[in-house]
């Protein structure tokens, strides 16, 4: 189908429109996952601005920096995820597996791990 009024990325130009209330859910995903990046970056911040008594100088702008460029890739991630569900949504295909928790669940867990080596030593 073709967009009123607008242009519409190839992929999102095949298939049937899907029902809007599973185009909506999936860009509220979308946001979600957004609002997590978000939370990330603050994170980051907080080390940068408060760590400074309980993690070292050099350890401390790592994490930040970590966390601050995985946020960045979680959101196009996100972007990626959204545009392939709405693909398999409009072909009738599966859904594409969410292995962007996977990687979020690892990062964190990760980061976790160091901060709470950093705090015991």
């Amino acid at each position: 189908m073709r967009a009123i009024g607008g242009w519409r990325p190839r992929a999102l130009r095949e298939g049937d429109d899907p029902d809007p209330r599973f185009t909506l859910a999936n860009e509220r995903t979308f946001l979600a996952w957004v609002r997590t990046a978000l939370g990330i970056v603050a994170a980051a911040v907080a080390f940068e601005t408060f760590a400074g008594d309980i993690l070292t100088f050099g350890l401390r702008t790592a994490l930040a920096c970590v966390l601050l460029v995985f946020a960045a890739l979680l959101v196009i991630f996100a972007l990626v995820r959204w545009h392939r569900v709405e693909h398999a949504m409009r072909t009738g295909r599966s859904l594409p597996v969410p292995w962007t928790a996977y990687l979020l669940a690892f990062a964190i867990g990760t980061v976790g791990v160091v901060l709470a080596i950093a705090i015991a030593r």
